[in-house]
C-alpha cells in the first residue's frame, strides 16, 4: 500500500479498559516522521486512548479531540532547520486553534521543534553544544506539576535521540519561563542533581521540557516518553507522562 494512502487513513485502535473516561487523541504525521507508530502504540495500546492519525496536509482535526501529538522524526528532512518547512503545513492551523480552545497539545523531539517554529512555545531548539547526535537514556527532574508532568521533584529516566536539542531563548524570555513556572523538566542526574555534567546538549537553564498555551495546555519535550512506556522496553517512566494527562 502506498505510504501516502496509509497515513491519510485514520488508524483507530480499540482502547484498553480502565477506570478513567476514554480520551481521544490524534497523532500528526509529516513526511519524515519516524516515531508515530510508537506514539500510537503507547497512546492506544498502553494507555487506552482512542487514537487516530492525521496527515499534515489535512486542513482540520476531528471534533471532540482531547489531545493532539506531534511525534519525533525529521519532518521534511529537517531542511533549512528543524521544523522550518513543517510549520507551513495546513494541519498546524488546526492544531493552533485546538490549543487556543484549551485542548492539549504534546510535541516530542521534532514535535517540540515544530511547536517553537509555529509559536505555540517560545524559544528555539538549536544544534547540540558539542555538535554531536545524542542517542541514549538520560534523566530529567520534574520542575512543576502540570498536565504532562507527574510530581514536582520526581526524576524520570527517558531516552533522547537528537542533534538539535539545545534549548535557546533570550534572557527576558528565560526569566519569564522561570518566573511563571513554565519549565516542566530539566536534565539531571538520577538523584535529581542539575548541572552541566548531566546536560546532554547544552540547553539553557538545562531545559528538557516546556509548557505554553493559554492554560499551560501545550507541552514540548526533547526526551521520548513513548520509547520508555513499558517494562519490556527497559523501563516505564515515560508512561507517567500520559497517565498524568489522564489524571489531569
Amino acid at each position: 500500500m502506498p505510504f501516502g494512502d496509509y497515513v491519510k487513513v485514520s488508524d483507530t485502535r480499540a482502547p484498553m479498559r480502565g477506570t478513567h473516561a476514554i480520551m481521544r487523541a490524534a497523532v500528526v504525521i509529516f513526511p519524515g516522521s519516524n516515531a508515530d507508530h510508537e506514539m500510537v502504540h503507547t497512546l492506544a495500546d498502553v494507555c487506552g486512548f482512542q487514537t487516530t492519525t492525521v496527515w499534515h496536509t489535512e486542513g482540520s482535526l476531528e471534533a471532540g479531540l482531547d489531545l493532539v501529538v506531534i511525534p519525533g522524526g525529521f519532518a521534511y528532512g529537517d531542511y533549512l532547520r528543524c521544523g522550518a518547512l513543517a510549520r507551513s503545513s495546513p494541519i498546524l492551523n488546526a492544531v493552533k486553534a485546538h490549543a487556543s480552545r484549551g485542548g492539549y497539545v504534546l510535541g516530542v523531539c521534532n514535535g517540540f521543534q515544530i511547536l517553537t517554529e509555529v509559536g505555540l512555545l517560545p524559544g528555539a531548539l538549536t544544534r547540540n553544544a558539542h555538535l554531536r547526535f545524542e542517542c541514549r537514556n538520560i534523566h530529567v527532574r520534574v520542575e512543576t506539576d502540570g498536565a504532562f508532568t507527574p510530581g514536582a521533584s520526581s526524576v524520570l529516566r527517558l531516552p533522547i535521540a537528537h542533534a538539535e536539542g539545545r534549548y535557546y531563548a533570550p534572557p527576558q524570555v528565560l526569566a519569564r519561563l522561570e518566573g511563571d513556572g513554565l519549565i516542566g523538566m530539566r536534565y539531571s542526574s538520577a538523584k535529581g542533581e542539575v548541572s552541566e555534567v548531566f546536560n546532554p546538549n547544552g540547553s539553557l537553564h538545562h531545559i528538557a521540557g516546556l509548557y505554553g498555551g493559554p492554560r499551560r495546555n501545550v507541552f514540548g519535550l526533547m526526551p521520548h516518553p513513548e520509547r520508555m512506556s513499558e517494562r519490556s522496553l527497559g523501563g516505564d517512566d515515560g508512561r507517567r507522562v500520559f497517565e498524568r494527562l489522564i489524571a489531569a
